[in-house]
């Protein structure tokens, strides 16, 4: 992940700043396929912020209803201004408090529909990762456990829909299989 990192990193810096004074790069894919390590990598080396999907999603059913979420974090950071977003509670099966995201020189946006199209005008690299479906269900298993199992059909049959409809991997500027 180390040179895609840097590969991606280098492909920002050489982009104009999209959101406000800063640059958004996205991450998106299917569960399992890599982003949370890619995402990670390019915070390391470059000290970006880096916002998961997974605190937005209202629940297992809630890919669809995302955008409102993307619109209230990234709109004011175009304007210079913090944005924010009510962090999901897996656990409770509720929203909790809302999380301030001041203006960074580098936001990292990572996850299943973080390069949707409602933003797609504020995104300065957009990256398409993937694995089979054998490796990504193993890694959802091992980092998710027994909690995340009842769900992955459901899960991924709403990643597929959201995917047709968005066009996310024809619009990546980067490609990676891991």
């Amino acid at each position: 992940m180390s040179s895609d990192a840097d590969r991606v990193l280098e492909l920002a810096r050489s982009r104009p700043p999209t959101l406000g004074a800063g640059r958004l790069v996205c991450v998106d894919g299917p569960a399992g396929s890599g982003k949370t390590t890619l995402a990670a990598a390019i915070a390391e080396r470059s000290g970006a912020a880096v916002v998961h999907m997974d605190d937005l999603y209202p629940g297992w059913d809630g890919l669809p209803q995302v955008a409102g979420q993307l619109e209230g974090l990234l709109r004011p950071l175009a304007e210079g201004r913090a944005g924010s977003y009510r962090r999901y509670d897996w656990h409770a099966g509720r929203f909790a408090e809302e999380v301030t995201v001041p203006p960074a020189e580098l936001l990292v946006l990572e996850g299943v529909g973080s390069g949707s199209g409602v933003v797609a005008d504020l995104v300065t690299v957009l990256v398409w990762i993937e694995a089979g479906y054998d490796v990504r269900m193993r890694r959802g298993l091992e980092r998710d456990g027994d909690a995340f199992a009842p769900y992955w059909h459901a899960w991924a049959e709403a990643e597929r829909v959201h995917y047709a409809a968005e066009r996310t991997r024809d619009r990546a500027d980067v490609a990676l299989v891991s």
